[in-house]
């Protein structure tokens, strides 16, 4: 079963700038709470197969959430499939642009619910938690953007 989750914010820089601030996938740890990213190759993460590394938690406790670029259309869209333990399907980023000063950030997730059973049942209940977690780490992402001098 595959739990969609999707959020989307309006932001007011122009395209080509909250797409390199979204995937500037190291700086991801300016807007993203609790996460360190790392790009653990090939290349800069900028390339379908790269593959990326992502810590969310304090210290040890926490969980890693690894990830493969499967698709990279800059700067538009951009899909990663999670290989994690716990988190695992597609990922997606993607900007659209509204005029020459703004844009929507779109940020949708396709996850395998972990835990079989017990993970379908629980989705009810940890699905409206993990869309405040997106849309609260997009609305932080906009700040961030929107204050970048130009």
């Amino acid at each position: 079963m595959s739990a969609d989750v999707r959020v989307a914010r309006r932001v007011a820089a122009p395209a080509d700038v909250a797409w390199r601030v979204l995937t500037d996938w190291p700086g991801q740890g300016a807007w993203m709470p609790l996460t360190r990213v790392r790009v653990v190759g090939p290349g800069n993460g900028h390339e379908v197969g790269a593959r990326l590394e992502a810590w969310t938690g304090v210290r040890r406790a926490g969980f890693l959430d690894t990830m493969v670029v499967t698709a990279w259309e800059p700067p538009l869209r951009c899909e990663v499939l999670h290989t994690g333990r716990l988190v695992r399907g597609p990922g997606i980023f993607a900007v659209r642009p509204l005029d020459a000063a703004t844009c929507e950030v779109v940020w949708e997730e396709r996850l395998d619910l972990p835990f079989g059973v017990v993970g379908r049942v629980g989705w009810p209940a940890a699905r409206p938690l993990v869309r405040v977690g997106l849309a609260f780490a997009l609305r932080r992402f906009t700040a961030y953007v929107e204050g970048l001098p130009r």
